[in-house]
């Protein structure tokens, strides 16, 4: 099997288990508090963004000029819920500084997305996964976050670079395999952007790091790690 038809069957598959499910990030989604959000989720629960994310909200800061109007400790406060919120904040403000020095958010946003990512990328607290989820989610361009629940999904079932941790090196093999996959109507940021959402619910909900609930999985039968644990 090609690594299209491997990726396309794959996509069905989690389709199938997942479409059901509420994402966080689709594209009725407001931009900059998706950004916000890719920023937050680091090294936390979703659950824990939601309730600085309401925090913010409720206390109308969630616009760039709104919450860059916060004191440092006013801005910590409000993000407490999302963990480690003194460092994020710090991020937050440099995420702030980088709109304001674009001419805005939507300047920012508008950017050509290969000269984005490298901005996004020169900014303190931003790397390649929160970056490539900002253009895919906020910006809304063709971009594909290969964090450690894609590495952790395909590995197991034996696809792509397994063995590797390289991010880069994930991202282009999903890339380059979906090249041309993209359903009638969709553009290719669709399809990235949907593969991404369905793994990230696959690996939270069925595919855990650890005791995954290979039973419910559509997947188990072309899985190598559920035939090797015998599940």
């Amino acid at each position: 099997m090609s690594d299209q038809a491997g990726l396309v069957d794959v996509y069905c598959s989690l389709d199938a288990m997942h479409s059901w499910r509420g994402w966080h990030w689709w594209p009725d989604a407001d931009p900059f508090e998706v950004c916000v959000g890719c920023i937050l989720v680091q090294n936390t629960m979703w659950s824990n963004v939601e309730k600085a994310i309401s925090r913010l909200t409720d206390a109308g800061r969630m616009t760039p000029e709104t919450m860059a109007e916060l004191s440092q400790s006013e801005l910590e406060e409000l993000i407490r819920p999302s963990g480690q919120y003194r460092q994020k904040a710090k991020k937050l403000r440099a995420f702030l500084e980088l709109c304001e020095g674009s001419g805005g958010f939507e300047a920012l946003m508008a950017t050509e997305p290969s000269r984005l990512r490298e901005v996004l990328l020169g900014t303190f607290g931003i790397g390649p996964e929160t970056a490539d989820a900002m253009l895919s989610y906020a910006a809304r361009q063709p971009a594909f976050a290969a964090d450690a629940y894609s590495m952790r999904l395909f590995s197991r079932l034996g696809l792509g670079p397994v063995g590797s941790a390289d991010y880069h090196v994930w991202q282009r093999w999903v890339v380059a395999g979906l090249d041309g996959a993209a359903p009638d109507g969709w553009g290719m940021r669709d399809l990235l952007a949907r593969y991404h959402a369905l793994i990230v619910m696959h690996c939270k909900h069925l595919c855990t790091k650890t005791r995954p609930k290979c039973g419910e999985c559509l997947l188990r039968p072309r899985c190598l790690f559920a035939s090797a644990a015998g599940t």
